[in-house]
């Protein structure tokens, strides 16, 4: 006796549709609702899930907090080159910027305290060659510490960037291989077994896309303003030099007039 054929079958499905309704009846419906594919995921999808999305969150919470940190630096430095730049000597300048804390000025104050130094001493050049060393040297760890500053929680901002989307791909897989078990659970190759776990799987994947796109946007974004402050910083200590320089020639020219 001959088997009938699977296209003799699918069109008995479509004769009698109340049969395809039996026979599709015992197998799960799949939401198609974003919210209700997260309550439905497995558990460690959904811890992935949760992990990525706060990822996202820390990552947009270190962007609003840069943007504020970098905004008043910037706004400070500005300040401190215009003063910087109008001043004649350290004095004038440590006068001009005393009611100012960022790093400008404490590269004035410095300088000026070097500059000062250098009263009980005579009026050689190999003193205030050392001065200038001393005075770089501390400009320098200043510029350091301001940059380190800076640089708080772009670290993590990487970080987030490189390992997001392997989380994601973590949670992908788990997806898929849920709904394999979906497969050999209902003995059934029907879209409607898989769709679920190959949703979740979808999903845990765009989270981690959604997590590490920002992030490394927002890192190179960081970057590229603290090199402009770094720049802005270096032309702020190259004044300073040129103040303290100044200085040391009047100094070295008063000590020359009065041994004269």
């Amino acid at each position: 006796m001959r088997k009938p054929c699977a296209f003799a079958i699918g069109m008995g499905l479509l004769a009698h549709p109340a049969t395809a309704q039996e026979a599709g009846a015992g197998l799960p419906h799949a939401s198609t609702d974003l919210f209700s594919i997260i309550l439905s995921a497995h558990w460690v999808v959904q811890a992935v899930m949760l992990v990525l999305a706060l990822a996202a969150f820390v990552a947009l919470t270190i962007m609003v907090q840069k943007i504020a940190e970098l905004t008043l630096a910037f706004r400070a430095l500005r300040r401190s080159a215009q003063k910087l730049s109008e001043a004649n000597d350290l004095t004038a300048a440590v006068r001009a910027m005393a009611a100012q804390r960022d790093a400008a000025t404490q590269m004035v104050r410095v300088a000026h305290e070097e500059f000062h130094a250098l009263v009980d001493f005579p009026a050689d050049p190999a003193y205030g060659h050392a001065a200038q060393q001393r005075t770089r040297l501390a400009m320098e760890r200043i510029e350091a510490a301001a940059l380190a500053r800076l640089r708080a929680g772009s670290g993590l901002l990487a970080s987030i960037g490189a390992t997001a989307p392997f989380v994601g791909l973590f949670g992908t897989v788990f997806g898929i291989m849920n709904a394999f078990l979906a497969i050999a659970e209902t003995k059934t190759t029907s879209l409607a077994v898989v769709a679920p776990g190959i949703a979740e799987a979808l999903f845990a994947t765009a989270i981690g896309l959604l997590a590490a796109i920002p992030a490394v946007l927002i890192y190179n974004a960081l970057s590229r303003r603290i090199a402009s402050f770094r720049r802005g910083l270096a032309d702020a200590a190259a004044q300073i030099e040129r103040l303290l320089s100044r200085d040391l020639d009047r100094r070295s020219a008063a000590k020359f007039a009065k041994s004269v």
